[in-house]
């Protein structure tokens, strides 16, 4: 286990590694959003495959409120109103 964390921090690191190498001496903006959403929609994608969108399963892997899943599943598009 701690070795697939290990492992996901090395890769945020080197992507943002590559990112700020990519804005060649720019000012960087909004990074904790841009970030953050990357991460949350993968994350939510991954979790409604594991559990074949089942939104009781994946919010208690999760560990969020089933109404809270739905919020964020709907604002970035993964199902429909």
């Amino acid at each position: 286990m701690t070795e697939s964390i290990n492992s996901i921090q090395k890769s945020l690191n080197q992507n943002l590694d590559r990112y700020f190498a990519a804005l060649e001496g720019n000012d960087p903006n909004n990074v904790w959003q841009m970030v953050m959403s990357c991460v949350e929609k993968s994350l939510l994608v991954k979790i409604m495959e594991k559990t074949n969108g089942n939104q009781s399963k994946a919010s208690q892997i999760l560990g969020i409120n089933r109404s809270t899943l739905r919020k964020k599943l709907l604002s970035y598009n993964l199902i429909q109103n």
